[in-house]
């Protein structure tokens, strides 16, 4: 095969970082092309090079496209030429049409007048095309993430790509809906559309890849055929730079203790829906010591229930029972459910979980800060001291705990996240999708803390679409479909296999 594009000797500095060093890519045209590394390794930084958000003289290097030299000044420079970025977070508007959102930016229009029969039916045919039967005028906001994920392709695809970017695409999927879009990457492959995958699971990319680029320190450090057979843990020694013999941490002699939380028939209904119950009639319970998983699909209610739980964040009409420690507790608000020991690290934490503009300092103490301030004044210097030894405990890398949390990669993003609660020192720790979008060895780090938390005798409930991880990190298992708990069982006598028929099953029965 012939090679589309070659980046040579690329090198990117900030001020006191240097995120890319000489990085040398090269993608054959027609293939699946996988960018891996940890978190921080530079693999955005580098595919923004790529696609000009970093725009040509902001770096060091050379970008060979299709034979010739480019410099590129801006997106819409690389987007001429076919070569199309998805980035992990859909660049989408959720109240506008599926159609208007594919052509947003490259409407069809005659004379500053958009043709709307063009934009519907040619809509129509790209979505044909990424194998999604919906109306192009449906609201985006009313389909699934699944489905939002192949609008984004179709709208790569309006734009005549030839090189297709995708940064962590099944990051917010179920396992069905992943599989679906790796399906279709690999029909895009044999049609001879070239892609870049940037994954963390591994296993999808054993399963598309043709090709993978390993980066680690913003460098090069590997290039791996995967017709000659490749092995994950070969991938992941690459990664970190040594052997992660085990991708969990022990979970010893777990003695899980006193019932450290108890929800009785608690029932949330849709906030803008009300006469949809989104969680219906759900009781359980978790103990001191004990990690506790909730395994469900996309849509299954784990967020809803949660977020109901920790001060009402989410929902209308709640009711049911909670009582901590044996106590009836006040969680009406979020102030209410911190003072009564419940916290929640949200699965957005971009959105929800940190405020991105602010730096480390400011962002680990915030949610207690009366325990740094006095007299209602923050105290500045304790508030280095707290945020200086959480960057230690967690090992956040970053240049200082002045450096905003936007520029931090996503696992040290999770662990300012984690730095947070652990800081406000809870009974019980809500974690929502703790390593979503997370390289593998800032995932076995957290799992870590999570065991280690469980060890000092907190009670930790951990949310997870991905099925092995709650297999490997928890203690015992709910198993969550269409607002119910449709299953119970020690994790040492799950399986993926039994996890999936509890869900199918209660699916048929309903």
């Amino acid at each position: 095969m012939s090679i589309i594009l070659e980046m040579r000797g690329i090198t990117k500095e900030f001020p006191g970082v240097k995120a890319l060093d000489d990085v040398t890519l090269s993608v054959a045209e027609g293939e699946i092309h996988a960018l891996v590394g940890e978190n921080g390794a530079g693999k955005s930084t580098l595919m923004k090079v790529l696609s000009g958000v970093y725009p040509d003289g902001s770096f060091d290097g050379e970008i060979v496209y299709d034979g010739q030299p480019r410099g590129f000044r801006s997106i819409r420079d690389s987007e001429d030429i076919g070569i199309i970025i998805i980035h992990q977070e859909l660049a989408l508007i959720p109240l506008l049409s599926v159609a208007e959102n594919i052509f947003l930016g490259n409407e069809r229009a005659a004379k500053g007048i958009i043709d709307w029969r063009e934009t519907h039916d040619r809509a129509a045919e790209l979505l044909a095309r990424v194998g999604l039967d919906e109306n192009p005028e449906t609201i985006l906001d009313d389909l699934g993430l699944g489905k939002q994920q192949l609008v984004e392709i179709a709208k790569a695809l309006s734009k005549n790509v030839r090189l297709l970017i995708l940064d962590e695409p099944t990051s917010s999927l179920n396992e069905d809906d992943s599989a679906k879009l790796l399906d279709l990457l690999m029909d895009f492959r044999d049609k001879g559309l070239t892609s870049i995958l940037i994954s963390h699971k591994l296993n999808e990319v054993s399963k598309v890849a043709d090709t993978i680029t390993v980066l680690r320190d913003g460098a090069t450090v590997a290039r791996m055929n995967c017709a000659d057979g490749v092995d994950e843990n070969d991938i992941v020694r690459n990664m970190v730079g040594r052997a992660l013999e085990d991708r969990y941490p022990p979970k010893g002699d777990a003695r899980p203790g006193d019932i450290a939380m108890e929800v009785r028939n608690w029932s949330v209904h849709h906030p803008l829906h009300p006469e949809r119950r989104v969680v219906d009639d759900v009781s359980f319970h978790v103990r001191k010591g004990e990690v506790l998983g909730i395994a469900g699909l996309m849509g299954a209610g784990r967020t809803e229930l949660a977020m109901s739980l920790f001060g009402r964040s989410y929902g209308r009409d709640i009711s049911g029972y909670v009582a901590i420690n044996g106590a009836s507790a006040d969680l009406s608000t979020v102030r209410r459910a911190i003072n009564a020991g419940l916290a929640y690290a949200t699965e957005d934490r971009k959105t929800y979980g940190l405020v991105l503009d602010d730096t480390i300092r400011r962002n680990v103490p915030m949610a207690d800060l009366p325990a740094i301030a006095r007299n209602g004044i923050v105290d500045r210097n304790r508030e280095a001291e707290v945020a200086s030894e959480y960057r230690k405990k967690l090992a956040i890398k970053s240049s200082s705990i002045e450096q905003a949390t936007v520029n931090l990669s996503g696992g040290n993003q999770q662990k300012v996240v984690l730095s947070k609660w652990l800081f406000a020192d809870p009974e019980i720790l809500i974690l929502d999708e703790p390593t979503r979008g997370i390289d593998v060895g800032a995932k076995y780090e957290i799992y870590t803390v999570i065991r280690d938390l469980a060890a000092q005798g907190k009670a930790i409930v951990v949310i997870s679409s991905e099925l092995p991880e709650l297999l490997g990190v928890t203690d015992r298992l709910y198993v969550m479909n269409e607002g119910r708990f449709v299953g119970e069982m020690p994790t040492g006598e799950a399986s993926q296999e039994k996890i999936m028929s509890m869900i199918v099953k209660s699916g048929e029965v309903a």
